[in-house]
This record gives C-alpha cells, sequence and structure tokens, in this order.
C-alpha cells in the first residue's frame, strides 16, 4: 500500500513509520520540518523519501499529501500538559483530525487509521473501545475527546475509519522527549517520589506500531482497537524500575483528593515559568489515574495476536534510552539490566 502517515517524526509516528516500511508499504510523510525526518528515523534504521512539507492544518498540504496514497495513519496530535500549550493542542489535535480523515474519506483512501488516546475513554470503571467517551475535563483530554468525535461521525456515515487507542506510552527512543519519558527520568533521578492511587492503561510504543501496521487492510469498514497493553499502579511501576535499575525508589500513594490542589497549583506556576524547568505533576495526570479505568483491549490480541511486550521489557528499553541519549546519567544508577 501507498500509506501516508502524518506526525512521524514524533514518538509513535516514528515507529509506526518504521513499522510500515519494515512491512513492505511504500510511505509517504507529511512533516513540518522535513531536515528532522533522518534525525527520527535514523535511530531506528529506515529511510523514507517521499515526504511532504507543510503542516496538518494547512488544507493545501493535507491535500496534497494525500493524493495517490492508498491508507492514511493520522498520528500527529501535540500531547502536553505545559498549561502554556492548551490553544496549540486544541487547534491541532481537532483541527487537524478533521482535515486529515475529512480528505482521506473524501479522497477514497481504505483504511483511514485515527491514533487517538485510551484518555478519550477514561471513565470509573471499566471502558472499552465501544463505549462511550470518557469525562475528563482537562485541556488534553477534551481536545482528544472532541478529535475522536471527529473520527466516530465518519464512522456512523461508514467511512472506512480505524480508530486506536493506545495508553500511557513507554519504549525506547522518543525524538522530542514527552511526557511519559520525562516522568521516567525523574523518577530515575530519584525526584518523583509520589503517585496517586489509581493504575492506567500503558502500552510500548512497538505495539502501538504494529497495530496501526495490521489494520492496513482495505475493506474492513470503521472499527476500533485498544491497544493492547498492561494496567499499571504505583507499586507496579516503582517496583519495574528498581528491578531494572537495581536501585530502590520509595514512593508515597496518596489519593487523588489530596494531590488534585498540589498539582493545581503546580500547573498554575509552571504556567509562568521557562518551559525547560517543567516538572511532570499535573492535575490531569491525576485525574486519568484516580479513575483506575480497567480497559478492554481483547480485540486487537484476538484479532491480530498481538499480545503487549512485558511492562518490564518496555520499562527497561526506555531507562537504556535515557542513559544511552544522556538524559539519565549511567553512575547515578546500579545497574541497567539486561535480562528480563
Amino acid at each position: 500500500m501507498k500509506v501516508l502517515i502524518t506526525g512521524g517524526t514524533g514518538y509513535v509516528g516514528s515507529h509506526v513509520t518504521a513499522a510500515a516500511v519494515r512491512a513492505g508499504h511504500d510511505v509517504r510523510l507529511l512533516v513540518r520540518r522535513p531536515e528532522q525526518v533522518a534525525a527520527s528515523l535514523g535511530p531506528l534504521e529506515v529511510t523514507v523519501s517521499d515526504v511532504v512539507s507543510g503542516d496538518v492544518l494547512d488544507e493545501r498540504a493535507v491535500e496534497d499529501a494525500v493524493a495517490g496514497c492508498d491508507a492514511v495513519v493520522h498520528a500527529a496530535a501535540v500531547y502536553s500538559l505545559d498549561p502554556r500549550r492548551v490553544e496549540e493542542m486544541r487547534r491541532t489535535n481537532v483541527h487537524a483530525a478533521e482535515l486529515v480523515l475529512g480528505r482521506s474519506v473524501e479522497g477514497g483512501l481504505d483504511p483511514v487509521v485515527h491514533v487517538s488516546t485510551t484518555v478519550a475513554l477514561t471513565r470509573y470503571g471499566g471502558s472499552g473501545p465501544d463505549l462511550p467517551l470518557g469525562d475528563i475535563e482537562s485541556p488534553y483530554a477534551q481536545s482528544k475527546i472532541a478529535s475522536e468525535q471527529v473520527a466516530r461521525r465518519l464512522q456512523d456515515e461508514g467511512a472506512p475509519v480505524v480508530c486506536l487507542y493506545p495508553g500511557g506510552v513507554y519504549g525506547p527512543h522518543d525524538p522530542y522527549r514527552g511526557e511519559q519519558s520525562e516522568r521516567l527520568r525523574w523518577i530515575v533521578n530519584g525526584a518523583f517520589p509520589l503517585w496517586v492511587k489509581g493504575g492506567l492503561h500503558t502500552t510500548d510504543v512497538r505495539d502501538v506500531a504494529a497495530l496501526a501496521v495490521a489494520v492496513l487492510e482495505a475493506g474492513r469498514g470503521p472499527r476500533r482497537y485498544v491497544v493492547p497493553g498492561h494496567h499499571v499502579d504505583g507499586d507496579l511501576l516503582y517496583g519495574t524500575v528498581a528491578e531494572v535499575t537495581g536501585k530502590r525508589f520509595p514512593h508515597l500513594d496518596l489519593p487523588g483528593a489530596l494531590l488534585s490542589p498540589s498539582t493545581r497549583l503546580i500547573g498554575a506556576v509552571q504556567g509562568r515559568l521557562p518551559a525547560r524547568w517543567r516538572y511532570p505533576a499535573d492535575h490531569e495526570g491525576v485525574e486519568i489515574a484516580r479513575r483506575d479505568t480497567r480497559f478492554d483491549d481483547s480485540a486487537a490480541r484476538e484479532e491480530f495476536g498481538i499480545e503487549p511486550i512485558p511492562f518490564r521489557e518496555s520499562v527497561g528499553d526506555t531507562v537504556r534510552w535515557l542513559v544511552s541519549s544522556g538524559r539519565v546519567k549511567r553512575r547515578s544508577l546500579r545497574r541497567v539490566s539486561q535480562a528480563y
């Protein structure tokens, strides 16, 4: 297939691109910064020569990128808990979905893959891909819920839109050092001792990529899949980091009601500080984890045989990448385990 991928220089997008190339697909990228392509894909040992320079918010650029393609994976999005990026998130996550998904459907592409998030489905109790949307009211969650509504409207009209729902993403090679890898860096450095009582669905970026490529089959119609993963609470996360590094990281799980006021304050203060001083504690993260939502990911497991990479392997590979990229000092760890 000739596959257009948006967000191909980002964390999820770069891994999707690599998986698609390895699967034999002819990949085209729509990117704002073509010079970033080699830096993002080089460590994954793939190359893409068909690159369209443009923004996912630019209608002409999107139309040019869609032309001549058989399918699309829309992975471009802004995931940030930084209050200064609220408007950017709303524009990119919602309007880009309208443009990319809409133009792809109009152009007859099949499938039209929308990389969503479990945040859009997060609620108290269980959740799954075909249940109602979630109830988180924070800016990022609302932007993803709105983009999910765009995708579901197209599905209701019969368009071959496929929605994928990754959880919190771990795994190596995060080109822009996003929220999850940054939070893990703080944990490994012993500077993130508090967690909220509850848990969240986590996925390995390589499993996200595997599912995105697995669904590239025309004629299947609208579908939805939660990316297979693990339900992770504070004990499992900190315990796994300790196993991987050989270093204990004491932590305290607190009720969300206690953490919410402090994380709101942290968010307000950080909105006035340089971005490089960002501390990855946020009100939205508390609200997500305290709901302790258990996700049904059985459809992807059963249909495509995707069993999630063990959580210890995901964390270990992420920590090793943090060390190799200079984000964590090796001498500060007793070991970086090679065995699982």
